[in-house]
């Protein structure tokens, strides 16, 4: 069968458990709550150290200048080393957006491996066989390697220009998403007001891993480790990890079939923070791109490196509410 690549089908099966005795029952609330207790001390004090390191590095912003993630469009991947939160943008790719918002709250990616992970490039998942060949019995997908932007319902802040496969780009952010446009000012000549855009692949970016065809994405995804420039306008973007970046590269290298004796890292749960309740949610917050604070932050960015950085060298500053 062929391979989902960053570069068969099944059907799925699903299976309901019951509680059956009441002791059982009461032992596993019980833990839950337990469970629900250290989870909230653990929130309490990562929220203390983000905010820490968001206040050093956005010394001026005040809480205007932060923003929260829609619930109905933010994934939370829990894995061994802490939670993934990923920012959606049906904007940008609305079939895959759709997709793994399904396949989510089907429980899908619940217990499936990081299959192919590769160090200074990404992390693959999303393969119910566990070695790249498997999909859901969902049908495929129409690739959503780009979109078209409207300059004034999609704002970007502007960051600098890059080569890509489309040409000479304008990069910025539109909202947490790296991404590479057409220049805007191209926008009065088309005929919907819109120019060509793309998200790029910078660390934390989620992305559609598909076969040869651009249209056979279907469950297997992939987040980046690090800047791969290579995949961009060729990949589909449909995200961004806004908490939990550091622990991207936490998860082990290696490729089932190919590395000797590879135990691959698994994706525990994976939800839509919508049905997740409130009290148990991670309250990320996220600089507003489109802010003074931004802008400063930006500056600070290329007062240290001596340069104007590559839209790849901005990560943009994240922290949990206060």
């Amino acid at each position: 069968m062929m391979k989902h690549l960053a570069l068969g089908r099944l059907t799925l099966a699903f299976i309901t458990t019951t509680c059956m005795f009441t002791s059982a029952c009461g032992q596993e609330s019980q833990t839950q709550k337990n469970q629900t207790n250290t989870t909230q001390k653990q929130l309490a004090q990562t929220a203390q150290t983000l905010a820490t390191k968001s206040e050093q590095a956005v010394p001026n912003s005040t809480d205007k200048d932060w923003r929260e993630t829609d619930p109905e469009n933010t994934l939370y991947i829990k894995t061994k080393y802490g939670t993934f939160v990923v920012e959606l943008y049906p904007e940008v790719a609305p079939k895959h957006v759709a997709r793994i918002k399904k396949l989510a709250r089907m429980k899908f990616y619940d217990d499936i491996t990081f299959h192919r992970v590769i160090d200074d490039f990404m992390n693959q998942t999303g393969d119910p066989m566990g070695d790249g060949t498997g999909s859901s019995s969902l049908p495929d997908l129409p690739g959503e390697m780009v979109f078209r932007r409207s300059p004034d319902e999609m704002k970007m802040t502007l960051i600098g220009e890059a080569l890509s496969p489309v040409g000479t780009v304008e990069t910025g952010f539109y909202k947490a998403l790296p991404i590479g446009s057409k220049p805007s000012g191209q926008a009065w000549m088309t005929k919907d007001g819109k120019v060509d855009a793309f998200g790029m692949h910078c660390k934390g970016v989620a992305s559609m891993a598909r076969g040869e065809d651009i249209n056979s994405a279907n469950s297997q995804f992939f987040l980046m480790r690090a800047a791969y420039p290579s995949l961009n306008a060729k990949y589909t973007v449909w995200g961004t990890t806004v908490y939990g970046r550091d622990a991207l590269t936490k998860i082990k290298t290696g490729t089932v079939g190919e590395t000797p004796n590879f135990i691959p890292d698994r994706m525990e749960s994976v939800r839509v923070e919508a049905d997740i309740p409130e009290k148990e949610r991670i309250p990320v917050q996220i600089l507003r791109t489109d802010s003074q604070a931004f802008a400063d932050y930006v500056k600070s960015i290329k007062a240290k490196i001596g340069k104007t950085p590559g839209i790849c060298d901005v990560e943009v500053p994240t922290r949990l509410k206060k």
